[in-house]
């Protein structure tokens, strides 16, 4: 069973950083495309990170990039997301997914997700 697992959101003033978190497990999450998806109120789940199987290359959307950084700890098996110069449109839910090959619905960057954690708030006060 595979299970997804943030930590790491919480409320920070403008122009402060975050590390989110996500335990893996029942997967690998080296040998599958992972990424961070996040929602706004009122708004869709945005897609704006990914990192790929294997040597683990990133993409990012325009709206993060430059300020946020994800990576992978392989003998942890855990993803990071590391998010620096926050503005109050960066407030959301944050979401890690992972690549289903099989079933996932969602595509982003070339993979399919289809597994999801249960969402860390993250709230960046103006």
């Amino acid at each position: 069973q595979v299970q997804l697992v943030e930590s790491g959101g919480g409320s920070v003033p403008a122009g402060g950083s975050l590390r989110l978190s996500c335990a893996v497990s029942g997967y690998t999450a080296s040998s599958n495309c992972m990424g961070w998806f996040r929602q706004a109120p009122g708004k869709g789940r945005e897609p704006f990170a990914r990192i790929s199987s294997g040597a683990g290359s990133t993409l990012y959307a325009d709206s993060v990039k430059g300020r946020f950084t994800i990576s992978r700890d392989n003998a942890k098996n855990t993803l990071y997301l590391q998010m620096n110069s926050l503005n109050a449109e960066d407030t959301a839910m944050y979401y890690c997914a992972a690549e289903d090959s099989k079933h996932g619905r969602i595509w982003y960057a070339g993979c399919a997700f289809g597994y999801w954690g249960q969402g860390t708030q993250v709230t960046v006060s103006s």
